[in-house]
């Protein structure tokens, strides 16, 4: 949970997050800006790292894959815009 005592809005994402994976192509990958706009409606922006603290706890879970490029990235280390996929074989 962060600090600001926001985990259902944290659970609320990592759930968008699995729930707009499933409805696309099992090729396909999101940007965590989708998931923050599905949550938070107008103020989407102020979800943006939440969105993407929560894509890395999927990723800790095994769930899904943080790609910048179309290459699996370390979100601790990357910059700059990110795609989230399921993992692939």
């Amino acid at each position: 949970m962060r600090p600001d005592g926001s985990a259902s809005t944290d659970a609320r994402l990592r759930e968008t997050i699995g729930t707009l994976l499933d409805s696309r192509e099992p090729t396909s990958s999101i940007c965590p800006s989708d998931a923050a706009r599905a949550v938070g409606g107008d103020d989407w922006r102020g979800l943006m790292d939440a969105a993407r603290a929560a894509a890395q706890e999927l990723v800790e879970r095994g769930e899904v894959e943080i790609t910048q490029h179309g290459e699996v990235v370390d979100l601790a280390t990357v910059r700059g815009p990110i795609r989230i996929r399921r993992p692939r074989d």
